[in-house]
């Protein structure tokens, strides 16, 4: 039997600065490839021309959500693991990213968590 395959690149959006750096920062120093985006419109472009294993994406973003974002990426790549977090803990927008199997979580959230939760082993593709 195939083990399931391990977590490789990361897509992480973000759109305050400071909080974007130090996640950058921590997922590499982990030994994670990231490519770090701050806007919703970097991020689509992003998945439109690379594939990715996670997707871990704010709620708010500009004018658009983490959620817009998930539904694209969900489309493009299907078997991408999806973790989208809030300060807010929405009913409706967890409702919402568990509609499209992704994870929902409310900030603060510590990086140990996170991290775990990024590198849960990844299904085998068929």
């Amino acid at each position: 039997m195939e083990q399931p395959s391990r977590v490789r690149k990361i897509l992480l959006i973000e759109d305050e600065a400071d909080l974007l750096a130090a996640m950058d920062r921590s997922f590499r120093e982990a030994g994670l490839k990231v490519l770090a985006c701050a806007t919703f419109e970097e991020g689509r472009e992003a998945l439109r021309k690379r594939s990715f294993d996670v997707l871990l994406t704010d709620v708010r973003l500009g004018a658009f959500n983490g959620l817009q974002l998930a539904v694209v990426a969900r489309d493009l790549h299907p078997n991408i693991r999806i973790i989208i977090y809030s300060g807010f803990d929405d009913p409706v927008l967890r409702a919402e990213a568990e509609r499209i199997d992704a994870t929902y979580l409310v900030k603060p959230v510590p990086f140990d968590a996170l991290l775990e939760r990024v590198l849960l082993p990844l299904p085998i593709d068929d």
